[in-house]
């Protein structure tokens, strides 16, 4: 019998969900976001079930978000070196998870659950059981990320979701910087990261009278953006929520729960064409680049502890 015969996509398998007006695809690869929609409309830019993520389209960014500067860094008095995957910056990136399969634990008609451990790696030598569940309801996609540590030590951790939110225009290459352009972004973040040649954090400045101040809706024509913005405003609820409006005037809400700190927005404008996404990354984050460094919003899981986060992401609509 031929290994080839019945083979899964690239992506492994694949996990539809639906509820009411949305339905959604996850893949086994990295639990990707690989589609979402609404009343048939694209929420994000989609993936083909084959496709290689060039911009982590709808990945999971475990366990840290953004840039570790040189791959480098301590915890409880040990130094680490990351596998560095941005080699132009000397950079590690984006976690490992996005690049893993993850295992179906549960599959019904609107909610999948999956689940990562991550395996033993000196520079990373920290036992996390992590699951991810998807569930769609009248008003979107809710995420629940939970991190156990099965460690007998404390382990840092950071987290995010990097959805490329669809400006509903299908644009390519660098024309898809006059479709953001059409676009309008909210925040209620009152922090802008400044960031060194590199994308590291060198500090932070007040998002008054700049180009990233999205208090109030914002149009996305000063591109180009790859900025994480902190401070955010937590409404009664506790949910910190960036709302992005279409040039077709439809309204997606994206955000998370209280640990939920900064927002990252990149427009990819000067990204190679063919990899290019048609829309505007809108990424929840419970802490910016270098956290597993500078220890702003890290979070610390002690042993047989867990952390939590809850994301959504929804048409307003």
């Amino acid at each position: 019998m031929s290994l080839t015969t019945n083979l899964p996509p690239r992506t492994g398998d694949q996990y539809t969900i639906e509820h009411g007006r949305y339905r959604a695809v996850i893949t086994e690869l990295g639990a990707t976001l690989r589609v979402l929609t609404c009343d048939s409309v694209d929420v994000t830019v989609p993936l083909g079930a084959n496709d290689i993520v060039g911009c982590c389209e709808g990945q999971l960014l475990i366990p840290f978000p953004n840039r570790v500067a040189g791959g480098r860094y301590g915890f409880d008095g040990v130094d680490y070196q990351l596998p560095i995957n941005e080699p132009d910056r000397d950079n590690a990136i984006h976690g490992f998870a996005k690049d893993q399969y993850w295992r179906l634990e549960r599959l019904d008609e609107c909610e999948a659950t999956l689940s990562w451990r991550m395996p033993p790696a000196p520079y990373y030598p920290f036992d996390l059981l992590v699951t991810v569940t998807y569930t769609l309801d009248d008003d979107g996609l809710h995420i629940l990320v939970r991190a156990h540590n099965h460690s007998d030590h404390a382990a840092p951790w950071a987290l995010a979701m990097h959805p490329w939110i669809a400006n509903g225009l299908d644009g390519y290459g660098d024309e898809i910087d006059a479709q953001n352009a059409q676009c309008t972004l909210e925040i209620g973040a009152a922090t802008h990261v400044q960031v060194d040649d590199d994308l590291i954090p060198v500090g932070t400045e007040p998002v008054d009278g700049t180009k990233f101040d999205f208090r109030t809706p914002r149009a996305l024509d000063e591109q180009p953006y790859d900025d994480a913005l902190t401070d955010v405003r937590h409404d009664m609820s506790g949910n910190a929520t960036a709302t992005l409006t279409r040039p077709d005037g439809r309204r997606v809400a994206v955000g998370g729960d209280a640990t939920i700190t900064s927002f990252q927005i990149c427009t990819g404008t000067g990204f190679p064409a063919a990899i290019r996404p048609a829309g505007v990354a809108v990424e929840p984050q419970t802490a910016y680049a270098n956290a597993f460094n500078t220890g702003i919003d890290l979070i610390r899981i002690e042993p047989a502890q867990t952390s939590e986060t809850r994301m959504f992401i929804g048409m307003l609509d």
